[in-house]
C-alpha cells in the first residue's frame, strides 16, 4: 500500500538521478576537457636535438608499432577472440566489446571461457577491441563487420572524440538489429546508442528531460557525489524490482549490468553476459535456456578500504589496519614498525576487482623490502581524497604517512575528468606530504613503450600526467606494463624499485634533522667557456644562492662559514670570476679516479660509444674526473658540466646516439654517492639534465635523466613564465619545481637623441600655431632622421623640405607620426635587472607590474581596463584612440599619452598607500578602508590622482572592481614564498601547485614559490583566443593587401611555441585556423577537437595557405593540436572551391602533381623536429661560431624541422623534406608572435633559430625574400610590425637603452653576460633574416666599445663575456652584417688582445688546440718566456673576423683526437684564407704556412684509425 508507493516514488527519484548520472559521467569519467587533446609531453634533450642527419632513417617514430604503421599500438584484436571449441547443440550468442583500458580484457576472456566450459544450453563467441586499435583501418573494418554480426555490443569509457566517431559509425547503422547495445560512461554520442529492451538514452548529453537541472537540485548528500552514486547503484536494483512497468524492468537490467561491470571479476562479467543473454537474446530468452538459478548476484567488495595482499579482509579504518600490520606484517617482513617510514598508496578498485593487481602487490612488497610500512588504500568512487582523509591520519588527527603514491594515475578528486583541483589541493595541503603519481601503461604494451622514443601515449599523458600535476603531483614514473596478449598488468621490476626508493627518499627528508642533511645546489654554465658560470633566465644566481644559504642557516642547516657577501661567494666557487669550465681556475671540489667512477656509475660503459673510455677530455685532468664547485658545511654548490658537444659542431649537427659525457655522469655520481646528497636543488632556468637523451615522458631505466638523478629528490627553481620547459623538468628529471618571479616589466623610457626629440615634440605642441611651429617641425624631422626613425616612418619628409609651405594639419600629421613612434618606444615594456630569490619586489617594481595588469580588459571577471575607463570618461572609445594614435593623428597620440600617464599615477597612488619608509610593501592596506566611513566625503587616492591628471569624470562604479582586483594582485606580487617553498620541500612536505605563465595576463601565477604546472588541461584555442587571433590575422592581411595593390599573400609560414600557447590559451593556434578559414568547434563535452569550414561568403577573402613549424616543446605538449591543424588544412584543400579563392587547394593540387602524391599528402603543412629532437640548432651554431655560411644554417633548418605530422598517421612524425621545401617555396610571408614583455626577439635565440625567412628566399624560384612580420600582443593594443621594425624597436628599448643595460650592470657578472647575449642574438637575425640595420651595430659599438669607462666596467665585471662581445662585433663585420670604419675594427682587435691577455694573466704554458670546428685555425707565436702558445680563432668567409675566440686553452692538448672531417675542413679553410698549403707529413695530414705577421704556424696531424691525432710541436717534422 502506502509503503510500497513510498518505495516506488523513491525508486523513481533514484532512477532519474542515476540516468542523469549516466549523462553526467560524460564529464565525470571523460578524458577531460583535457585528455584527448593529448598533451604529449616534455622534451628530450638538446643533446638529441642533433639527432637528425640527412642520412638518418626516413621515419622518426613518435611511438612504434608493427610495421611502423604510424599508429600508437600494434596489439591485435584477434589475440583476444574467443570461440567455443564445440557447440554440441548449444545456442551461441556473439558479444563484441570495445574499451579504453585493458584491465577488463583478461576478465572478459576468462568469463567467456567459463561460459563455454560450464553452460549446457548456451555458448558465447566474443571479440574484444581496445579503443586505440580502431585507428588501424584494417581493425576498424573488422570491427564494423563483427558488430553487424553481434547479438550484444558493449562499450566503456569511449572518450576520444575521433574514435568515438568511429564507434558511432560502426554501431549506429546496426543498433536496431542488435539484441542489446550496452554503453557504460562514454561520450554523449556513444551513450545515445544505448538499448536494453525499451531502455534508451537518446537524450544523453542534452538538456532534454531536465536531468541536468534535476541532478543539480538532487545531488546525493554525503562524502562525495560519486560515492553517493555508488551507494545508489547498489540499492537501486532491489528497489526497481517492485516496479511493474516494463521500462523499469529494462532499466533495472541496465543498472544490474552496470553493477556487474563495476564488479569487474571474471565471475561478475560471466553473470553479466548470462543475465543480458537470458533476457534479450531472443533464441535464449524464448527457450528459457538460462534459468535465473544459474546467474549469480554481483559479488562486491566494500566501496573503499585498506587492502593488503597478506590480509584476509579489507580494513575500514587505519587504527585496525596498523594494529594488524604490527602483529602480522612487521614480524614477517622485518619492518621496524616504530621507526620505519610509512608510505600511503592510492589504488584503483577495478584492478582489485578484476584480479589484475600483480603490479600493486609488487610495489607493496618492494617498499616493505626496503624497510617501509605501507598503507594501501582503494576506492571505487571518483574521489580519492576520501582515502587520504580517512586512512592517512590516526584517531588523534595526526598524519600516519611520510609520503603518498597515487597509483590510480588520475587526479585526486574527480578521476579522469571534471576534476575538483582546489579540493584536491586543500586535502593535500592539509596532509602536507610529498605526493607522487605513478602510472601503469594503458594504451601500449610493455614492448611498444620500451621501443618508443615518445614513451608514454599522448592521451595517457594528458589523462594521467597533466591532470595530476595540477593537484601538485610529482614523479610520473611508469611502474607497470601491459601484456599484449592478455591485457593484464605486468610489474616492471626496475621501475618499481626506483619508485619505491624515490618515495622513501622523500619520506626520509621528514625524519632527518636539518643539521644532518646534505644539500647539493647545482648551478649551470651555458654556453660553457665564456664566463657563464651561474646562468639562469632572469635570475641573479649567486645573489640568490647567498640568500638561500642565509635562509638555510636560520633553519638549522650546517652551511659552514658563510661568505661575507655575494662577491666572496662567487670568488670561492669560481676562484675568480674570469674562470671558464675548461680552465684550472674553477674550484675543484673533488677528483674522482677512473676506478671510483666506474664503480659508482653502472652505465659508464654505455657512454664510451660517444666519448671513448673514461676519463675523457671534459671535466678531466687526463687522469681523474673533476667535480667543480665548493662545499659550505653540508651544502655543496656544484657546477653542472656542459652537454659536451658545444665545441664540436659535427657532433652538434649530426650525432644520433647522443649521451652525457663521463664528466657529466661523474658529477651526479659524486652528488649522490660521494657527497651523499639528501636532495639536489637545480638553481634557475635551466640546466641540461632534463634534456638528456631518453623518452619524452615515462622514463625507462635506460633513459639518461632517470639514470643521472637516480634516487635523489630533485627541487628546481624555475622561472614562473616558462611553464612548458618546467613541465619537461617535472616529467623527465622528476623535478618538484619552485617558481621564481621574473623581473618586473617597466616602461623603456626615452634617452639621448630620442629624449631630445621628445622635448622637441613637446615644444611643438605649445607653439604649433606660432611662427616657430614650422622651424620646430624641421628640427623634429632632422632629429628623427638622426635617430634613424625614418626607417620606421615611410613618408617622413626630407630635412630640406619647405615646412613653412605645409598646412597646419600636414605639420601635425608629421609630428604625430614621430610622436607615435616615440611613444611606442617609451611605453615598450622591458624587464629591469635580475630577480633575487627570497627578495620581494619593491613598491616601485610592484607599481610597474600593476600598471600592466590594470591596462588589460578582463571580461570574464567583468573588469574594464583603466585606459578604457579613462577614455570613456572623455567620451572616447579606447580602441579608436589606439587606432588613430597608431596612424599618427596628433590629437589621439596626445590623448593616449595622457591616459598612459594617468594610469601610472593612479596605480602609484594605490600602491604607495601600503609602502613603508624603505619603499617596500610588507602589508597591503585595504584599498577601500578609511574612506568607507566617510559617507562619500572625499575621494580614494587613485580617484584623486586621476582628477589631478584631468580625468575627474572617471566612473567610480567601473573603477571599484578594477582596484579591488589590483588590491588582490598587489598582495600576490609582494607575497614571497620562494624560500619558504624550498625549505618545505627539503623537509619532505607538500609544495603548493600553481600555473605558470605571464603574471600580467594571468596574475594567478602569483605568488611565486609554487610547484608549477603547464595549464589546466582544457580545450584550446578558447573563444577569447579565437577572437584575439582574428584581430591579428585581419590586420596582417589588411597590411599585406594594402602594400600589394589589394592582393592577398598566397602562403604564410607560421612558427608555433609551447609556452606562448599556454600563456595565450592558443592564440597563435587560432591564427593558423583563421588563416585557412576553418573554425574550431567544441565537442559534446566542451573539448575543442572538431572543425568546420567557414563559408567563403562569411570569410570574405581567399583561404590563405600556411606552413606551420612547431617547436619541439609545442610538439610534446600539444600533439593533438597538431592533429587539429593538419585536419584543418586537409579540410580546406579538399573543399571544391575556385582556386583563386582557395590557395590551400591551389598549392596542394600543384604539389600533388609535382611530387606524385595524393592531394591529402600534398596538403601536409604541419612540421616539427623528429621525436626527441629540439630546435634547428641554428642558435647553437651561431653561439659557437661553428658555421661556414648561411647555407649551412638553412640546411640545418630544413633537415631538422622537416618532420611532418599527418592526422592519418598520428603515431609518427615522418621526414618529408620534399613536401616541406615545396611548401616553403610558395611562401610570401613569414610570421611569428610575441606575447610577453619578458621575452622578445633578442632575449633568446629561439625566435631566430626557427625563422625561415632566408630559407624561403633560397627556395623560391624568383629568389625573392618574403615579407616578414611579427605580431605583438604584449599590450591591449595588438600590433603587427615588420620583422625589421620589431628588431629596431627591440634594440632601441633594450640593447641601446641605458635603462636596460644599467639595470643589468647592477647585477655585475650576470648582467654583463646578459648584455652580450642580446648582441649575439641580434646578430642571429642578420644571419637568418637580414633584419638588422647597420645603425644598430654602430650604435651598440658606440655604447659599449668606444666609451673607455664602459669598457672598463664590462671588463672588470665579466672579462669572458666582454671578450665574447668584442668577437661578436668582429664576426658581424667579417660576415658582412656590419659596415664600419677601420678605426672601429682596429680598436676591436686591440681590445681583443688586451682582454685575452688579462684573462690569461701570467699563466703562460705550452698550449695546443686542435682545429675544433669547420672554420677554426690555430695561431702560434713565441712569448718572451720562449714558450710556444696556440690561440684558437674563428675565420669567417670574408677573412679574419675572430668568429668566436673560443678560449679553449688547455695545457698540453697533445695527443687529442678529433674527427677527420673537421680537420679536413679546417685545412681547406686555412688554405683559402691565409694561403696555407696542405702537405703530407709522416703519412699523416699536416699544414704549415706563415701568417702575415711574424707568427710561424705549424699543425701536424697523424691518422689514427678514423681520427686524426694532433701532435705536440716536438713531434712535428715541420
Amino acid at each position: 500500500g502506502r509503503e510500497t508507493m513510498r518505495s516506488t516514488g523513491a525508486a523513481l527519484v533514484l532512477f532519474a538521478a542515476l540516468v542523469g548520472q549516466c549523462a553526467a559521467f560524460n564529464s565525470a569519467f571523460s578524458l577531460p576537457r583535457a585528455a584527448a587533446r593529448s598533451v604529449a609531453s616534455a622534451a628530450v634533450s638538446p643533446a638529441r636535438q642533433s639527432a637528425v642527419s640527412p642520412t638518418a632513417a626516413r621515419f622518426s617514430m613518435v611511438a612504434t608499432g608493427p610495421g611502423q604503421s604510424g599508429l600508437f599500438t600494434g596489439s591485435r584484436p584477434e589475440d583476444r577472440h574467443i570461440e567455443p571449441d564445440e557447440l554440441n547443440g548449444r545456442t551461441k550468442f556473439k558479444v563484441v566489446y570495445v574499451v579504453l583500458e585493458s584491465q577488463y580484457q583478461s576478465s572478459m576472456t576468462a568469463a567467456c571461457k567459463r561460459i563455454n566450459a560450464q553452460q549446457e544450453g548456451v555458448a558465447v563467441e566474443c571479440s574484444g577491441y581496445l579503443l586505440e586499435e580502431l585507428r588501424d583501418e584494417k581493425n576498424f573494418e573488422a570491427f564494423k563487420k563483427e558488430v553487424a554480426e553481434a547479438n550484444i555490443f558493449i562499450g566503456s569509457l569511449i572518450f576520444v572524440q575521433e574514435l568515438a566517431d568511429k564507434v558511432v559509425e560502426a554501431v549506429e547503422p546496426v543498433r536496431d538489429d542488435l539484441d542489446a547495445c550496452i554503453v557504460f560512461p562514454s561520450m554523449p554520442d556513444v551513450m545515445r546508442l544505448q538499448k536494453i529492451g525499451s531502455f534508451e538514452m537518446k537524450n544523453a548529453g542534452t538538456s532534454k528531460g531536465g536531468l541536468g537541472d534535476f541532478m543539480k537540485k538532487n545531488k546525493p548528500q554525503g562524502a562525495t557525489f560519486e560515492d553517493g552514486m555508488l551507494k545508489l547503484l547498489r540499492a537501486l536494483p532491489k528497489v526497481l524490482k517492485y516496479l511493474p512497468n516494463e521500462k523499469a524492468k529494462d532499466a533495472r537490467a541496465f543498472m544490474l549490468t552496470f553493477q556487474y561491470w563495476l564488479g569487474g571479476s571474471p565471475e561478475n562479467l560471466e553473470a553479466m553476459l548470462l543475465n543480458v543473454a537470458s533476457k534479450y537474446v531472443p533464441e535464449i530468452a524464448e527457450n528459457d535456456l538460462l534459468p535465473e538459478s544459474v546467474i549469480q548476484d554481483p559479488r562486491l567488495i566494500p566501496d573503499r578500504g585498506i587492502w593488503h595482499p597478506m590480509a584476509k579482509e579489507v580494513f575500514v579504518d587505519s587504527e585496525s589496519y596498523l594494529d594488524w600490520y604490527r602483529r602480522e606484517v612487521s614480524p614477517a617482513t622485518g619492518v621496524d614498525f616504530d621507526t620505519a617510514p610509512t608510505v600511503g598508496i592510492l589504488l584503483q578498485k577495478s584492478h582489485i576487482n578484476t584480479k589484475d593487481e600483480a603490479h600493486y602487490v609488487s610495489l607493496i612488497q618492494e617498499l616493505e623490502a626496503q624497510g617501509a610500512k605501507v598503507v594501501p588504500t582503494y576506492s571505487g568512487a571518483l574521489d580519492f581524497s576520501i582515502l587520504v582523509d580517512e586512512y592517512f591520519y590516526n584517531s588523534a588527527g595526526k598524519q600516519v604517512v611520510d609520503s603518498v603514491i597515487n597509483l590510480t594515475g588520475f587526479a585526486l578528486v574527480g578521476g579522469p575528468a571534471k576534476q575538483d583541483h582546489p579540493r584536491a589541493v586543500e586535502c593535500l595541503k592539509k596532509l602536507d606530504r610529498p605526493y607522487l603519481c605513478a602510472l601503469p601503461l594503458v594504451f601500449q604494451t610493455f614492448d611498444e613503450w620500451k621501443d618508443s622514443e615518445l614513451g608514454l601515449h599522448p592521451v595517457q599523458v594528458a589523462l594521467q600526467v597533466a591532470l595530476p600535476e595540477i593537484d601538485g603531483a610529482i614523479e610520473p614514473i611508469i611502474f607497470a606494463g601491459r601484456d599484449g596478449l592478455t591485457g593484464r598488468s605486468v610489474p616492471l621490476a626496475d621501475r618499481i624499485a626506483a619508485l619505491a626508493q624515490r618515495s622513501l627518499s622523500w619520506a626520509k627528508l621528514r625524519r632527518k634533522a636539518n643539521k644532518d642533511k646534505n644539500v647539493a645546489i647545482t648551478i649551470f654554465s651555458f654556453p660553457p667557456d665564456k664566463g657563464n658560470v651561474g646562468t639562469a633566465a632572469y635570475l641573479d644566481v649567486f645573489g640568490s644562492i647567498f640568500e638561500v644559504l642565509r635562509g638555510l642557516k636560520e633553519e638549522g642547516y650546517d652551511v659552514g662559514e658563510l661568505p661575507a657577501n655575494t662577491e666572496e661567494l662567487i670568488d670561492s666557487v669560481l676562484h675568480d670570476k674570469e674562470a671558464t669550465v675548461a680552465s684550472p681556475e674553477l674550484n675543484v671540489e673533488y677528483k674522482m679516479s677512473v676506478e671510483e667512477y666506474m664503480k659508482l656509475t653502472p652505465y659508464a660503459e654505455d657512454l664510451e660509444e660517444n666519448w671513448g673510455p673514461a676519463p675523457g677530455q671534459l671535466n678531466s685532468d687526463g687522469q681523474n674526473l673533476l667535480i667543480y664547485g665548493k662545499k659550505f658545511g653540508n651544502v655543496f654548490i656544484g657546477v653542472q658540466p656542459s652537454f659536451g658537444y658545444e665545441g664540436d659542431p659535427m657532433r652538434l649537427l649530426f650525432s644520433k646516439s647522443a649521451s652525457p659525457h663521463h664528466g657529466f655522469a661523474a658529477y651526479y655520481s659524486y652528488v649522490e654517492k660521494v657527497f651523499g646528497a639528501d636532495a639536489v636543488l637545480h638553481f634557475g632556468t635551466h640546466g641540461s639534465l632534463e634534456f638528456m637523451p631518453g623518452k619524452q615522458v615515462g622514463m625507462s631505466g635506460e633513459c639518461y635523466p632517470d639514470r643521472l638523478i637516480h634516487n635523489i629528490p630533485n627541487l628546481y627553481y624555475y622561472a614562473a613564465n616558462n611553464p612548458s620547459e618546467a613541465t619537461i623538468a617535472k616529467r623527465r628529471s622528476y623535478a618538484n619545481t619552485i617558481s621564481y618571479l621574473t623581473p618586473p616589466a617597466e616602461n623603456a623610457g626615452l634617452y639621448k637623441g630620442l629624449k631630445e626629440l621628445g622635448e622637441l615634440v613637446s615644444s611643438y605642441q605649445g607653439l604649433r600655431e606660432s611662427g616657430r611651429g614650422a622651424s620646430i617641425v624641421g628640427s623634429i624631422v632632422a632629429s628623427a632622421r638622426t635617430c634613424n626613425l625614418d626607417k620606421d616612418i615611410d613618408d617622413l619628409p626630407m630635412e630640406d623640405d619647405d615646412f613653412q609651405a605645409m598646412t597646419l594639419d600636414d605639420r601635425d600629421t608629421v609630428v604625430g607620426k614621430v610622436y607615435a613612434r616615440l611613444m611606442e618606444i617609451e611605453s615598450r615594456l622591458l624587464p629591469c635587472g635580475l630577480h633575487t630569490v627570497g627578495v620581494p619586489p619593491t613598491a616601485e617594481e610592484a607599481i610597474a607590474t600593476l600598471v600592466n595588469i590594470a591596462s588589460i580588459d578582463r571580461p570574464e571577471d567583468n573588469i574594464k581596463s583603466l585606459p578604457r575607463i579613462l577614455a570613456a570618461s572623455v567620451d572616447r572609445d579606447i580602441e579608436q584612440v589606439y587606432k588613430q594614435s597608431d596612424e599618427g593623428k596628433l590629437e589621439d597620440v596626445e590623448l593616449r599619452n595622457k591616459i598612459t600617464e594617468a594610469t601610472r599615477a593612479a596605480v602609484r597612488a594605490m600602491v604607495m598607500k601600503s609602502a613603508n619608509n624603505e619603499g617596500r610593501v610588507q602589508e597591503v592596506s585595504d584599498v577601500f578602508s578609511g574612506f568607507a566611513n566617510m559617507l562619500g566625503l572625499g575621494k580614494s587616492p587613485w580617484a584623486q590622482s586621476l582628477a589631478d591628471n584631468g580625468f575627474s569624470a572617471a566612473s567610480e562604479d567601473d573603477m571599484q572592481p578594477l582596484f579591488e582586483y589590483l588590491d588582490f594582485c598587489l598582495k600576490q606580487v609582494v607575497a614571497d614564498n620562494e624560500l619558504g617553498a624550498l625549505v618545505a620541500g627539503l623537509e619532505g612536505r607538500y609544495t603548493l601547485p600553481g600555473p605558470g605563465g605571464d603574471p600580467i595576463r594571468n596574475p594567478g601565477v602569483l605568488p611565486t614559490g609554487k610547484n608549477m604546472h603547464a595549464l589546466d588541461p582544457q580545450a584550446i584555442p578558447t573563444t577569447a583566443a579565437c577572437d584575439c587571433a582574428k584581430v591579428v590575422v585581419d590586420r596582417l592581411l589588411e597590411r599585406q593587401a594594402l602594400d600589394n595593390d589589394g592582393a592577398y599573400p598566397e602562403s604564410i609560414a607560421f612558427v608555433l611555441w609551447g609556452t606562448d600557447n599556454i600563456k595565450t590559451y592558443g592564440e597563435s593556434l587560432a591564427q593558423v585556423l583563421w588563416m585557412v578559414g576553418v573554425r574550431p568547434v567544441p565537442d559534446s563535452i566542451g573539448r575543442v577537437n572538431k572543425l568546420e569550414l567557414i563559408p567563403l561568403e562569411e570569410l570574405g577573402r581567399p583561404r590563405v595557405d600556411v606552413v606551420v613549424t612547431c617547436s619541439g616543446v609545442f610538439r610534446d605538449l600539444f600533439i593533438n593540436q597538431m592533429n587539429l591543424l593538419d585536419r584543418a588544412v586537409k579540410m580546406a584543400a579538399e573543399a571544391d572551391e575556385p582556386l583563386e579563392m582557395n590557395f590551400v587547394r591551389k598549392h596542394a593540387i600543384e604539389q600533388a602533381e609535382e611530387l606524385g602524391v595524393s592531394l591529402r599528402d600534398a596538403a601536409t603543412r604541419v612540421f616539427s623536429n623528429a621525436a626527441g629532437s629540439y630546435s634547428a640548432n641554428v642558435g647553437l651554431a651561431i653561439e659557437n661560431g661553428g658555421w661556414e655560411g648561411e647555407e649551412q644554417l638553412q640546411e640545418q633548418f630544413l633537415s631538422r624541422k622537416g618532420f611532418a605530422f599527418n592526422a592519418d598517421k598520428p603515431g609518427m612524425l615522418e621526414q618529408q623534406n620534399e613536401v616541406f621545401k615545396s611548401s616553403l617555396a610558395k611562401v610570401d610571408v613569414t610570421f611569428q608572435n610575441l606575447d610577453s614583455s619578458e621575452i622578445s626577439l633578442s632575449d633568446v635565440s629561439h625566435y631566430f633559430d626557427s625563422d625561415p625567412t632566408k630559407v624561403v628566399a633560397g627556395l623560391r624560384k624568383d629568389g625573392k625574400k618574403p615579407n616578414s612580420f611579427v605580431a605583438d600582443t604584449t599590450t591591449a593594443n595588438a600590433q603587427v610590425r615588420t620583422l625589421s621594425e620589431t628588431v629596431r624597436l627591440d634594440a632601441r628599448t633594450k640593447l641601446l637603452n641605458p635603462k636596460f643595460y644599467e639595470g643589468m650592470l647592477k647585477s655585475g657578472y650576470e648582467g654583463t653576460r646578459e648584455i652580450t647575449k642580446r648582441l649575439r642574438n641580434t646578430m642571429g637575425w642578420s644571419a637568418t633574416a637580414g633584419a638588422v640595420d647597420n645603425f644598430v651595430y654602430e650604435d651598440a659599438n658606440d655604447v659599449f666599445i668606444k666609451d673607455p669607462e664602459m669598457q672598463k666596467r664590462l671588463l672588470d665585471t665579466n672579462p669572458n663575456a666582454f671578450r665574447d662581445m668584442v668577437t661578436t662585433f668582429l664576426e658581424a663585420n667579417g660576415r658582412g652584417y656590419w659596415d664600419t670604419s677601420e678605426e672601429n675594427l682596429d680598436r676591436l682587435r686591440q681590445l681583443y688582445q688586451e682582454v685575452d691577455d688579462k684573462i690569461e694573466g701570467m699563466k703562460r704554458t705550452q698550449r695546443l688546440i686542435a682545429a675544433r670546428d669547420t672554420h677554426t685555425a690555430a695561431r702560434a707565436h713565441v712569448r718572451s718566456n720562449g714558450k710556444l702558445e696556440y690561440h684558437c680563432f674563428g675565420h669567417g668567409p670574408r677573412g679574419f673576423a675572430a668568429t668566436n675566440c673560443l678560449g679553449w686553452k688547455h695545457p698540453d692538448r697533445a695527443g687529442e683526437q678529433v674527427r677527420e672531417d673537421q680537420a679536413a675542413k679546417a685545412c681547406v679553410l686555412l688554405r683559402s684564407i691565409h694561403d696555407w698549403e696542405p702537405r703530407p707529413e709522416g703519412g699523416g695530414v699536416g699544414l704549415r704556412g706563415e701568417d702575415r705577421g711574424t707568427r710561424l704556424t705549424i699543425i701536424t696531424a697523424r691518422r689514427v684509425g678514423r681520427n686524426l691525432r694532433f701532435l705536440a710541436p716536438s713531434d712535428s717534422r715541420g
